[in-house]
């Protein structure tokens, strides 16, 4: 009797390779932040934490489409800036007025978007350059227009999109307004990426600019429409944090390079081709929770800001070295 050899087939061994160390890094965090405080376990609790994320997770999320498509946008934080200044004179405490402003402000960040591309495609400036000055600029006007101080007023339903939190959800108890625009901006950048024939045109950009430009690829509209995006996603962000910090500043300080280093915690490679939306998500999360984590602790801004230096530092050397073992 001859014996039936087994085909079936062997389970597949999970790898490291297959863990997002994104989400690890997060869980550790959080769990940190849990044992100092016990009551950031309750849900309630959770959800605030996300409603305070929600911006920075929202510039990952724009920032990794131009990683991804081998460059960087600098822009982003004076865009956030630009953002609240201007809705807090523009519509000078008069609810009627939020709307049309919105509007407005996305008109503003399509400019700025529009102009950040066209430089790097057709000027062929590099885009740590071009964005830099788009940068200086943007802060520029924006501190002249408000004469380098706070004016005018932001209205209760503006400020609304920042703080408004629903009662009684079933589950949840709460659900901050924010986190439900996080969860559709979140779920768009998803779609656009992973389920379009943008998303595989970007990586394809981002991975080989020559062999996609002989492939048919269109090259110069595929990273003009990815700074769009991102600063896009600069104005959304900026909206939330007018909404829940009130009239600044000092509203985008510093969230550029928080961003590129979020995307880079959760594996975007920074030469182009490679990441994820959901790896930029918890690569956000993990570097807010880590600065929660630090405010518990009470430790001085100073030293939070130079530890932020020493992760961005990190986050490239390690995209480096997985880019090394990869290829």
């Amino acid at each position: 009797m001859t014996a039936i050899p087994d085909t079936a087939r062997p389970a597949r061994r999970i790898s490291l390779r297959d863990l997002n160390f994104a989400l690890l890094i997060f869980v550790v965090l959080y769990a940190g932040i849990a044992i100092l405080q016990p009551n950031y376990l309750d849900a309630a609790l959770f959800m605030n934490f996300l409603r305070r994320a929600a911006p920075l997770i929202i510039l990952a999320c724009g920032q990794l489409y131009v990683i991804l498509s081998g460059g960087f946008d600098l822009s982003m934080g004076a865009v956030v800036t630009l953002v609240v200044l201007a809705a807090s004179m523009l519509i000078g405490g008069d609810p009627t007025m939020t709307w049309p402003v919105i509007a407005g402000l996305y008109a503003m960040g399509l400019v700025v978007g529009l102009a950040n591309g066209l430089i790097v495609s057709f000027l062929k400036v590099p885009s740590i350059i071009a964005t830099l000055g788009m940068m200086l600029l943007v802060n520029g006007l924006a501190l002249a227009w408000s004469g380098g101080a706070p004016r005018g007023d932001l209205p209760d339903n503006f400020r609304d999109l920042g703080r408004l939190v629903l009662r009684d959800v079933p589950l949840l108890g709460v659900l901050p307004i924010a986190v439900i625009i996080l969860v559709v901006v979140t779920v768009l950048a998803w779609w656009g990426l992973h389920a379009t024939a943008y998303g595989k045109r970007l990586l394809a950009v981002g991975d080989n600019p020559r062999a996609a430009e002989l492939a048919g690829v269109p090259v110069k509209p595929t990273r003009i429409a990815a700074f769009v995006i991102s600063a896009l996603s600069a104005v959304t962000a900026g909206i939330l944090i007018g909404g829940f910090s009130g009239v600044s500043v000092n509203a985008g300080r510093g969230l550029e390079l928080q961003a590129i280093a979020a995307c880079v915690i959760g594996g975007a490679q920074l030469l182009g081709g490679r990441g994820s939306v959901v790896g930029a998500l918890f690569g956000a999360l993990s570097l807010f929770a880590l600065f929660t984590l630090l405010n518990l602790l009470g430790l001085p801004q100073a030293l939070r800001d130079s530890l932020q230096g020493v992760i961005l530092i990190a986050a490239v050397g390690a995209s480096v070295l997985r880019h090394r073992r990869s290829s």
